[in-house]
């Protein structure tokens, strides 16, 4: 009897261990920081191999933001490196332990990946050797200081190509750096051409080109000391080809205070430069065949062509396709791509893509877009087979998640479904020299893994399986919503289930509120309010140039109208919030509206008039995006004051009826706290409920761009508003 006892208390238990080890736990701030993914992947030529750096939440902690344009800070992300074998899925750690490495480039042969390694505060010139699984170092003779930048190998593998400093720019930058932050005295002078921190950032802009020796580190510089827009080297190694960037002075209106020069250097007389476009104010965007032999341009809507050390240059579409026939208005045309044989370009236009020959004696289009362009799929073209005959796209639609790729065959002139399908196909990179693609995949709701696989999409290599412990966690899933505004106007939003839902039960809602959204996938935010028991919605808004604030006030209680309706959300406990742009709308939206619970307001400007000055490391930027950027107001704030006053918060301080959290971070350079902090004086000189929180350690952000402890703060701070205030009426009962 006693023995059955036992065995009965044996197989008791490891039924209950059984049941409670297989239950899926809440998905936690913790589990937040520990999700991985992986970046800066770099496919080799031959697409065999891929590098890349796998990170999770805590690589972006501790980054010393008050040190936002000094010179002599550098801040590679740091993640553990890894060399995946895209056909079995096999990694290689060359190192055993977390670096900071960036700039991948794989040799011509892909035996070899060069890439810039931070040790200490300076960055070193590194080569794993795929054969001998080996890190070297290449000790350049005399030691510069290298640059942040992309490298190129030359044809031969024998030497690479880099960026660095000129001897005396580290005593010129930190001078400049030093009299604006350190002073004792800071000077800011109206009649000089740049603001202060414009000098500093022309002067981190300036690099030089070098030539390194992999073999002996010797060095010789191809460039002298400019601003870079972006260096080439021709596929024969003939030709350098670079941009050059010319700051005149600091401007208030975009595209203007600076100059553009396109120009080329024949490597074999190192003395010869060559412009192709000399420095004018217009910038001019040239696409360079894959060769770098051929380049092509749009000047007015025409498409013209030009070989490299060829004077001699080509109107390919001039008085070939007209959009009116009687008014004789021409097509006006962008460039999509070369051909591989670089004999052929893809073009764009209003009506459809359109196939040019490289000598401008075929023009024809070969596809039309359809007619409805508001409800037609996005197309772009990721790759154009070797033979020249099938255009590939990715594809999304408008109005519902279907998204992949598909294949248009240039003879018959047909568009067929590849692979389309609710997942989220994201990053794709392509082999030089095979079929090899390696993107990312997601379901849509999951962090995306990588898959090798090819055009036809037939078989897909799992690559990475970077968290598998997720599958034990409660994770939301996502919907698209569809609503209209007060103008009745469809819009779109995104909306996350609470885990554990039940049908017919009244959910809290959480907003987080920026533009427009349509594309889901992983989020952090979603997932940790959804484990909270809430909704959370990502709704869109129709922003129009000149009445910005209205916009959030009609679209998103339009959008919350509609799950109130549909008996998924508690009307009595919805809550809103958003950051830098969003936190600026949250604290908008709630003088105009007390619809809701609670709102946060994280790194978000109240006051777009002191706004304008509040951000001199970033120059002008704040004019612009108000006078005609992000902030949509149409003018300045000389012709348009009443406008800049509409949709400044702190004016309106004494209409906001909800309770309202503030968290800024002190080292924040892009929305400094300062600017928040109004609207925390204003409140509470009007007797609200406001509570402000600024992180001295971070960033832009708040607690979530500083360190781990704030990390967890900023957190419970968020969850523990949100409680207080949507239990409320029940704590009064």
């Amino acid at each position: 009897m006693q023995k059955r006892s036992i065995l009965f208390f044996l197989f008791a238990s490891l039924f209950i261990t059984q049941l409670v080890w297989g239950q899926k736990t809440n998905f936690t701030v913790e589990d937040a920081i520990k999700v991985k993914s992986i970046g800066s992947t770099t496919l080799s030529h031959e697409g065999k191999l891929l590098a890349g750096v796998i990170t999770d939440g805590s690589a972006r902690f501790d980054v010393d933001h008050f040190r936002f344009q000094d010179p002599s800070y550098i801040n590679v992300i740091p993640g553990q490196f890894v060399i995946i074998d895209t056909e079995s899925g096999a990694m290689t750690f060359p190192y055993d332990k977390q670096s900071r490495v960036t700039s991948f480039e794989w040799s011509p042969n892909s035996t070899e990946l060069a890439f810039l390694e931070q040790k200490g505060d300076k960055l070193h010139l590194m080569i794993y050797d795929v054969n001998r699984k080996r890190v070297r170092e290449i000790k350049i003779v005399g030691n510069p200081l290298l640059a942040n930048s992309n490298l190129t190998w030359t044809a031969d593998g024998q030497a690479i190509l880099l960026h660095a400093r000129a001897e005396d720019w580290m005593g010129r930058a930190m001078e400049l750096y030093n009299a604006a932050t350190k002073g004792p005295v800071v000077v800011y002078d109206g009649s000089k051409p740049f603001l202060n921190w414009d000098e500093i950032r022309n002067t981190n802009a300036l690099t030089r080109v070098m030539r390194v020796d992999l073999s002996k580190g010797a060095s010789q510089e191809i460039l002298p000391e400019a601003n870079y827009g972006g260096v080439y080297l021709s596929e024969d190694n003939q030709y350098l080809i670079f941009n050059e960037t010319f700051p005149l002075k600091t401007s208030y209106v975009r595209n203007e205070g600076t100059e553009y020069q396109v120009s080329y250097k024949v490597l074999s007389n190192p003395d010869s430069t060559h412009i192709l476009y000399k420095r004018n104010k217009q910038r001019r965007n040239y696409n360079w065949s894959d060769s770098k032999d051929k380049f092509a341009w749009v000047d007015s809507g025409y498409v013209f062509i030009q070989s490299l050390g060829d004077t001699v240059i080509h109107n390919l579409t001039k008085g070939k396709a007209y959009s009116d026939e009687e008014k004789k208005k021409e097509v006006k045309f962008s460039i999509t791509s070369w051909s591989p044989s670089e004999n052929q370009l893809l073009l764009s236009s209003d009506k459809g893509y359109w196939l040019v020959d490289a000598k401008g004696e075929s023009l024809e289009m070969v596809y039309e877009f359809p007619k409805d362009k508001d409800k037609a799929p996005n197309l772009s073209l990721v790759h154009w087979s070797s033979d020249e005959q099938t255009l590939f796209f990715s594809y999304s639609e408008k109005e519902r998640w279907r998204r992949g790729f598909v294949r248009f065959d240039l003879n018959t002139r047909e568009m067929k479904d590849i692979i389309v399908d609710e997942r989220l196909y994201t990053g794709i990179q392509k082999a030089k020299n095979s079929d090899r693609i390696v993107l990312n995949l997601s379901d849509g709701d999951m962090p995306s893994d990588l898959v090798a696989t090819d055009w036809s999409f037939a078989t897909k290599q799992p690559l990475t399986n970077l968290n598998p412990w997720l599958s034990e966690k409660k994770m939301t899933r996502s919907e698209l919503i569809t609503y209209r505004n007060v103008d009745g106007k469809e819009l779109q939003g995104i909306l996350y289930y609470p885990v554990d839902y039940e049908e017919g039960k009244k959910y809290p809602l959480v907003c987080e509120v920026y533009e427009s959204f349509f594309a889901n996938g992983y989020n952090r935010n979603m997932n940790l309010f959804a484990n909270q028991g809430y909704f959370a919605l990502r709704p869109s808004v129709d922003l129009e140039m000149g009445y910005p604030g209205e916009a959030w006030v009609k679209g998103i209680t339009a959008a919350i109208n509609k799950l109130v309706d549909e008996g998924k959300v508690d009307n009595d406990k919805v809550g809103v919030q958003g950051g830098s742009y969003g936190g600026y709308a949250t604290s908008l939206l709630i003088t105009q509206t007390d619809r809701f619970a609670a709102a946060i307001n994280i790194s978000g400007k109240v006051n777009i008039i002191s706004f304008l000055g509040d951000s001199p490391k970033i120059g002008t930027r704040n004019y612009t995006a108000a006078e005609y950027g992000q902030d949509r107001i149409g003018g300045t704030l000389w012709n348009e004051p009443l406008k800049y006053l509409a949709t400044t918060a702190v004016l309106y301080a004494d209409r906001i009826e909800t309770p309202h959290l503030i968290l800024t971070g002190e080292g924040d350079w892009n929305v400094p706290g300062t600017n928040s902090r109004e609207l925390f004086y204003a409140m509470r000189r009007l007797g609200k409920d406001v509570t402000w929180v600024n992180y001295l350690n971070g960033g832009h952000g708040a607690g979530a761009a500083s360190n781990e402890s704030d990390f967890y703060d900023h957190w419970n701070r968020v969850f523990e508003f949100y409680e207080k205030h949507f239990n409320k009426k029940e704590d009064g009962d």
